[in-house]
């Protein structure tokens, strides 16, 4: 019989064990994957009062060596046997993949592709800093003042510490916390219910490469764990629904990941090529099984929205429950069934006002919400909206699902909202310099090219270093001037 991992509290690199350990059960059995120990909100408390140790560990290293290190560790976690739990159980690449899907839902081939995805992050982390310093010498950090392009600059951090809670919906979310470390910042992890496996993968991964275990505290803990650790830290990345993040919006010390509502729009000079650039809609509502704030989840369009929307649901159809292990299941199940029953429930109530239509109930010819072997899945939904007004135009949820509505050329920037990601597709200028101008959009995407792509050296939801680091002005006198 295989020993389940006791995956354990680290407090600044330190196993704890709790009296207070809690199973991960594999999704439709009673069997535990896991064991997890529970930090309760007053452990969290009084470990916040105690990080500047952890700073110091990583401020004694070169940020050139901790770059390399980053570098190595990815090599560690694509391929490396790391130990997983309080018993320290060897857990391989295959074991690794095994155990999140039986306890998140994911098939085998997104955590791979998740895993690649990770891995460089890892690797790609000089592309990345670049993007996110602009170009700084990490020298700076060593030292605390420098120079860039001939300007004296200094920047002081604006925490000990960043604090994570994060989500179970996909592995990738952790790339967003990984540089901070290269940053000289430590990192304390709340991971998400089902998936503590890919942060403790991560930290192992660090640690292997030889950057200091006491960078490294790792929380599972309840609501109220959260809530202290988002309280108590003075820098705080946390991911939810739009319900739990817009608490915090307005909080300095907060950088919120929500849903990203990401857009394609399509100009009037392109839209009758559309087929054109059928590849790239299903590639940006499907990737990932729908998960990421990233992937479309509106398409507005000047004309031809009913073809296009029929035939991105013909092609979406193709997008089936499949066995776990199967090379070609791109369909994600969810670990919690009510989940699947609340989305599920939440597009038919859209459905239910006039003036929207699921392209896809017709031709997949079953609901939209399936139990196969166990595992609760919804089939992926294109919804024709006739008006952008409809409550579905600008909805987004955790499956391959998105609207198709027609808006004039000169309405869609009025009407988008916010948007994480928006990839226009046009060739007209004098519409290019509005989108260049329009407050809503995060990331621009100009031309053919998914939304769900991602450039290293282009941050695409917020800046890690302007959120941990603030620029000062400097002047360094020497004794001779005085």
């Amino acid at each position: 019989m295989a020993t389940i991992p006791s995956i354990p509290i680290l407090r600044r690199g330190e196993v704890y064990h709790s009296l207070d350990q809690q199973p991960i059960h594999a999704i439709g059995t009673e069997a535990p994957a896991a064991l997890l120990s529970m930090a309760n909100s007053g452990l969290v408390k009084r470990d916040l009062n105690h990080v500047t140790a952890s700073r110091d560990a990583l401020r004694a290293i070169p940020a050139a060596d901790l770059m390399q290190m980053c570098i190595e560790a990815g090599d560690h976690f694509l391929n490396g046997t790391l130990p997983v739990g309080e018993e320290e159980i060897p857990q391989s690449p295959d074991d690794y993949v095994r155990s999140l899907s039986s306890t998140s839902g994911l098939p085998h081939a997104l955590i791979r592709m998740n895993m690649k995805k990770l891995h460089e992050v890892f690797t790609e982390m000089p592309t990345i800093m670049r993007g996110l310093t602009r170009g700084l010498d990490l020298g700076v950090l060593d030292k605390g003042y420098g120079s860039q392009e001939g300007v004296p600059v200094s920047y002081s951090a604006n925490a000990e510490a960043l604090s994570v809670v994060l989500p179970s919906n996909s592995p990738a979310v952790n790339a967003l916390w990984m540089p901070a470390l290269v940053m000289k910042i430590p990192v304390l992890l709340k991971p998400g219910r089902e998936e503590p496996w890919t942060p403790w993968r991560v930290i192992q991964s660090f640690i292997k490469a030889g950057i200091p275990k006491e960078a490294f505290s790792f929380y599972p803990t309840d609501h109220d764990g959260s809530g202290a650790i988002i309280r108590r830290s003075k820098r705080v990345m946390m991911f939810g629904d739009d319900a739990t993040v817009s608490q915090h919006a307005g909080d300095p010390r907060v950088e919120v990941h929500g849903s990203g509502k990401s857009k394609i729009l399509i100009g009037e000079d392109r839209i009758d090529d559309w087929e054109k650039y059928l590849d790239i809609m299903v590639e940006s509502v499907s990737a990932n099984s729908g998960r990421s704030c990233i992937n479309t989840s509106a398409i507005l369009v000047p004309r031809h929205a009913d073809a296009i929307a029929e035939a991105i649901a013909k092609r979406l159809d193709a997008i089936k429950p499949l066995p776990f292990e199967d090379a070609d299941a791109k369909l994600s199940g969810f670990a919690n069934p009510k989940f699947a029953e609340y989305i599920n429930g939440a597009v038919d109530d859209g459905l239910k006002e006039e003036g929207a239509h699921d392209v896809n109930a017709p031709i997949r010819g079953r609901e939209r919400h399936e139990i196969y072997q166990n595992m609760h899945y919804l089939h992926p939904t294109i919804v024709r909206c006739d008006s952008w007004d409809h409550p579905l135009a600008n909805r987004e949820f955790l499956f391959p699902f998105a609207s198709v509505t027609e808006v004039p050329q000169a309405e869609m920037l009025d009407c988008i909202g916010p948007s994480l990601v928006v990839t226009a597709i046009t060739e007209d200028q004098a519409w290019i310099d509005e989108l260049l101008e329009c407050p809503h959009i995060d990331r621009l995407n100009l031309g053919a090219w998914p939304t769900n792509r991602v450039k290293w050296d282009q941050p695409h939801e917020g800046n890690l270093f302007e959120f941990l680091y603030k620029r000062r002005s400097i002047h360094v006198a020497t004794l001779a001037h005085v």
